[in-house]
């Protein structure tokens, strides 16, 4: 119980490991929900995608995850924002046609982790959140 006390303090104080914490639930959730991973932390010349997986019916997901400890004056998923979506879809794009993978359906997810002062995580998935 103690070791869990610190952890979350540790993270709650540590925006970059939270991060990455939120990044790993995130994954975990997903894959208890069906989807493969690809590939984590995709970057180019274009942007950053947090996690690129795979879905059941083959579709391509690119994943944005954020992750606060609360969302007292704006919810996590209105970060984001109109420029954020541009530079994934940009991202996406580069990654579909360096892969020659563009005869492949796919979408743009969101996945919110928040992690409170004390219960556990709460995790949204908000599935093809946004089209481009």
């Amino acid at each position: 119980m103690f070791g869990l006390i610190f952890n979350r303090r540790k993270l709650l104080a540590d925006r970059y490991a939270l991060g990455r914490w939120g990044q790993r639930r995130c994954e975990i959730y997903l894959r208890k929900k069906g989807l493969k991973t690809l590939t984590r932390n995709y970057a180019s010349r274009t942007g950053e995608i947090d996690l690129i997986m795979v879905d059941s019916d083959r579709s391509v997901v690119f994943v944005e995850v954020k992750t606060r400890t609360k969302e007292e004056f704006t919810p996590t998923e209105d970060v984001v924002n109109k420029p954020k979506m541009d530079k994934m879809a940009k991202t996406a794009r580069y990654f579909i046609s360096s892969y020659k993978i563009d005869n492949r359906p796919y979408r743009f997810d969101v996945v919110t982790v928040t992690l409170g002062q004390r219960g556990p995580a709460q995790i949204r998935h908000y599935k093809n959140a946004f089209i481009r």
